[in-house]
This record gives structure tokens, C-alpha cells and sequence, in this order.
């Protein structure tokens, strides 16, 4: 196990990765092993979490578009970060879903990032933080943030402010230089697949969404299904995240998300499913 799971980086540190392979032509995605080997859970009980015990941690890679942009700080104005859970995790969704109005959107493989305009001010963030708009010398030397940089190639500043709402587009940014690429673009793209009413809080409709990308000028994640009746099982959702983007390599997966705010506490559903050919080529 340690010939084949031994990983040591600047980010994670050193251990031992599981991930997504397959053995003897089953698909493995866990590891199980007797509690007996685990002295440090002294009187285990169903439900423990033991976590923090063994040191256990998500093998999680910060994303990097470029080494251009200055971080500027957190995210502002309670701005959601983007990261869906993974069905897996909560296959409560699949029961809480059912019979609801529902689509589907094609997980594009990029960076997230989050633009927004709020009381006359526009920013542009990444995952977790805000970067600072470039100064004149950094345009000129191509050293600001890629992000900042296809704001002003599609005159987004402007455009937000003609809108004249307070929101935020979230979306997934794509480049050559991003990840591996698997979209194989020549040049970078923002799919959309949220917009935040950043004076409520509240995630607009996919009606809305559609509308505000239209008015910007941009595209939205692809939409591989709308329907009004959820009905599938987790092997459904499986096979559905199964494909291929048009540049002929694996997608990384779908996007499931209600029409409705059903959840606890008023809010709408929404979580990923990983397209497992997508996890068993991945490289690390």
C-alpha cells in the first residue's frame, strides 16, 4: 500500500492517499480494516467519529489558475463559497428530491470563481478569497489575476453595474494553465452556474440564471436535464455522471440541483456526483 499510496507535498504533507481505483475489475473507492488495528480508538461505539484520531484528512489540493493576482482578502458580503456535496455523503438528498422539479448541469473542470456587484462596487473573487484589482504596470506585464483579466475582456464592470443589481455570479472558470485543461480551450471561459441576490441571500432560479448570463454576454454550465419529477436511485445518478466533454475526455461529472426550496431550513437541494472513469484516470 505504501508503494502505490505514498504521497509527500507542500500542501498536504506526508501519509498515505486513498483514492478511486479498481482491483481485480471491482471499483474500490474506501478502506476497510479490522478496528483491532487501531489502538487509539480505546472503547469504539457505532456513530464514533474518529477522525481527528487517526488523522485522517480530504486530500485537497488548493487550485491554481496562475502565479498572477493579489489576494485582497476574504470573500466579501457573506458570498457562498462553491462547493456542493457529494452524494455519497448525504444519499438523503436522493429521498428528499424525489418527486420535486429538478436539473441536471454538466460539472465543468476549472477553478471557481465568483464575480459580484454590490452598492456600486464590483469584485472579483476566487474559492475562498477576494483579489485585488490589478494596477496599470501589472496589465501591462500580464502579472493581475486571469480572472480580473476576462472581466475587462468582456467589459463585466459595466455590464453589472447597467444590470444594476446587487448579486453575484458564481461560475467555473476554465483556461489552458487550469487543471488539465480538459475542455482543451485555447482561451479562458466562465460557466455559470449560480447567481446569488447578494441582498437576500438567496440563490436565484435556473430562469434567472439564464436570463442575467444572456444579458452578460455569458455561458452557463450546460443543462443536461430539467424535468419536474426526481425519481432516480445513486446507481441512476452513477451511470448519469458518466461522459465525455466535447473535447473527448472524461467529464469530471454532474451537478443535481431542485427548482424548489425543499431542504431543512427553507433552502433548495443541490449536490455532485463524480463521474467514476473521471476518478479512475486521474493523475496526481
Amino acid at each position: 500500500m505504501r508503494k502505490a499510496c505514498y504521497r509527500k507535498n507542500e500542501f498536504m504533507g506526508e501519509g498515505l492517499r486513498i483514492k478511486t481505483m479498481r482491483f481485480r475489475g471491482e471499483l474500490s473507492q474506501g478502506l476497510f480494516l479490522p478496528l483491532a488495528k487501531f489502538p487509539e480508538i480505546p472503547n469504539p461505539k457505532v456513530g464514533d467519529n474518529v477522525t481527528d484520531l487517526l488523522n485522517i484528512r480530504k486530500w485537497d489540493i488548493p487550485e491554481r489558475v496562475t502565479s498572477g493576482g493579489r489576494q485582497k482578502g476574504n470573500k466579501p458580503h457573506n458570498i457562498p463559497t462553491t462547493d456542493e456535496t457529494r452524494i455519497q455523503s448525504k444519499e438523503r438528498y436522493l429521498e428528499q428530491l424525489a418527486g420535486h422539479p429538478y436539473y441536471i448541469t454538466t460539472k465543468m473542470d476549472g477553478t471557481s470563481c465568483t464575480m459580484y456587484f454590490k452598492d456600486g462596487v464590483f469584485g472579483v473573487c476566487g474559492r475562498n478569497f477576494e483579489y485585488a484589482e490589478p494596477t496599470e504596470d501589472e496589465v501591462k506585464t500580464n502579472k493581475g489575476s486571469p480572472m480580473w483579466a476576462y472581466a475587462y475582456l468582456h467589459n463585466l464592470p459595466e455590464k453589472l453595474i447597467k444590470l444594476g443589481r446587487n448579486i453575484a455570479i458564481q461560475g467555473e472558470f476554465c483556461a489552458p494553465g487550469i487543471q488539465k485543461n480538459r475542455l482543451k480551450l485555447h482561451e479562458p471561459k466562465l460557466f455559470i452556474f449560480d447567481v446569488v441576490n447578494l441582498d437576500t441571500l438567496e440563490y436565484m432560479t435556473l430562469e434567472d440564471i439564464r436570463s442575467i448570463a444572456d444579458k452578460l454576454g455569458l455561458d452557463i454550465a450546460p443543462v443536461e436535464e430539467e424535468a419536474d419529477s426526481f425519481s432516480y436511485s445513486l446507481a441512476d445518478m452513477l451511470e448519469k455522471a458518466r461522459g465525455k466533454y466535447s473535447s473527448g475526455m472524461n467529464k469530471e461529472g454532474i451537478v443535481v440541483r431542485s427548482k424548489e426550496n425543499i431542504g431543512r431550513y427553507g433552502s433548495r437541494i443541490s449536490f455532485k456526483v463524480i463521474n467514476n472513469d473521471f476518478l479512475l484516470k486521474e493523475e496526481d
